[in-house]
């Protein structure tokens, strides 16, 4: 059973289609470092992760969904849904609900648009230039804006 804080609420975060494993391990243990309840990931088999030094599956769960559809139809009631792509909102300015999944796209392709318009909210990490971050790096900015906001509050 998940403990969870109130006052930190919950939240998640996976990936759709992740393309490079080496991702999803170093997004798994920046999840447990943050505070996430788990991670999952829609559509490609995950497998051992070689970068999850701190066995951090052994801490938080990961969740395999086949479909977007699946990963719908199993959502934690309440949680609202956060796409992180370009043209979202600026995630500096972005105020993180308390009850949250977030979700990234590939490495290659991003979120598809039929994706896009089923979120709550779209959030866009800014930058310096129009490349996109490593999908492990954006996860980790995400989450820890959100542990800022709630150290903040």
């Amino acid at each position: 059973m998940i403990d969870i804080d109130l006052d930190r609420g919950y939240f998640e975060i996976g990936v759709f289609h992740p393309l490079h494993w080496e991702n999803v391990g170093t997004l798994w243990r920046s999840a447990y470092q943050l505070g996430a309840a788990g991670i999952f990931t829609i559509g490609n088999k995950p497998r051992r992760q070689p970068t999850n030094l701190w066995h951090a599956d052994h801490r938080i769960p990961l969740r395999r969904y086949e479909t977007f559809e699946n990963f719908c139809a199993n959502r934690p009631i309440g949680a609202r849904l956060i796409g992180v792509e370009f043209g979202g909102e600026p995630l500096a300015s972005f105020t993180h609900p308390p009850m949250a999944v977030y979700l990234l796209g590939s490495e290659a392709n991003g979120l598809p648009e039929r994706i896009l318009k089923k979120c709550d909210a779209v959030v866009e990490i800014e930058s310096v230039n129009a490349m996109s971050f490593n999908v492990a790096a954006s996860g980790t900015l995400v989450m820890y804006t959100r542990e800022i906001q709630l150290r903040r509050r």
